[in-house]
């Protein structure tokens, strides 16, 4: 996910259809929209997060303040589903990051408290020691990694949607010549659809029309009506709309890896490497046992998991 794509998402059931206003700049940088959300949306890993053991040698690394308080103070901007969003009761922090967070405290015998901060504020409440660590679909860039430290954790990017049940054959970026793609203005996937529409060109193969419209619920409804044959969209969001729009009926999401990939990260204060390490051990241990796979597939973003929790892993 390229960090010119930025959100600021609210979200509503309307008729089984999920309506999202999107903006560029200023926000955080995943993609995703939601506040009150059918049962059906939300899976229940109690289950699953309840039978994670703490681990002693993991949880003997954690700094001796974290130790005693037993408790990590994670910052997030609660606004953006499937990453980080609200439950009915407008007060439960819920998503898969939410559960990622409780199953890494869980391995270090210690919970999680969640404070709930504007995305520009993340980075200096780390600086400043209010918090411990930031989760909030964070890329991992170079540019942030000259002010704190990541530890990374999901893979986003671009992603295709599609009508359900696939009408236009398309399978990858090299099925979209020629068709008609709908964007959101100004941000990185219209730039993706210009420099593929100039491949197909390049290749002998029809344009791509570029349809950039002010916002995605417009792109979903002409997608809906075939105006458009697909969307170009950030892959939590795009797999989340169409699990959720009008009961997983409307779209589908092309399956393959993220276009343009990049890393979201956790962030840690620079001076706060021993905490960092804990983690990225603790998270390490998630994906080698199985439980990390487990929480992202509930969510249906299996297509971001990563193999290796790396340190500072963007470019």
């Amino acid at each position: 996910m390229s960090s010119l794509r930025s959100r600021a998402w609210q979200a509503a059931l309307l008729g089984g259809l999920l309506v999202f206003a999107a903006a560029c700049g200023g926000g955080p940088d995943g993609a995703g929209g939601g506040q009150q959300q059918k049962p059906s949306a939300v899976p229940d890993n109690t289950a699953l997060l309840g039978a994670i053991k703490a681990d002693p040698q993991l949880a003997g690394g954690l700094p001796p303040a974290v130790a005693q308080a037993k408790t990590l103070r994670l910052a997030s901007n609660i606004q953006s589903a499937p990453n980080n969003f609200y439950a009915a009761d407008g007060k439960t922090p819920i998503g898969y990051e939410v559960d990622l967070a409780k199953a890494v405290g869980a391995k270090l015998g210690v919970t999680v408290a969640y404070q709930d901060l504007a995305f520009g504020s993340l980075i200096t409440s780390l600086q400043s020691g209010r918090v411990d660590l930031t989760m909030a679909a964070m890329n991992d860039t170079k540019e942030r990694q000259q002010q704190i430290d990541f530890v990374d954790y999901f893979s986003s990017g671009i992603t295709i949607m599609i009508r359900k049940g696939n009408p236009d054959g398309i399978t990858g970026p090299d099925t979209l010549c020629g068709k008609n793609v709908a964007v959101v203005q100004g941000t990185s996937h219209q730039k993706f659809a210009t420099a593929q529409s100039a491949k197909c060109t390049q290749a002998g193969k029809p344009a791509i029309t570029v349809t950039a419209t002010d916002s995605d619920n417009q792109n979903q409804n002409q997608l809906r009506t075939g105006r458009v044959a697909a969307i170009l969209n950030d892959l939590p969001s795009a797999v989340y709309i169409s699990r959720t729009a009008g009961d997983g009926k409307f779209f589908e999401v092309v399956p393959g890896q993220p276009i343009e990939g990049g890393p979201y990260g956790m962030g840690f204060a620079k001076n706060n490497s021993k905490l960092r390490d804990a983690v990225k051990q603790a998270l390490q241990s998630l994906v080698a046992d199985g439980t990390y796979g487990k929480i992202l597939q509930s969510w249906g973003v299996e297509q971001g998991a990563i193999k290796e929790a790396a340190v500072n892993g963007g470019s």
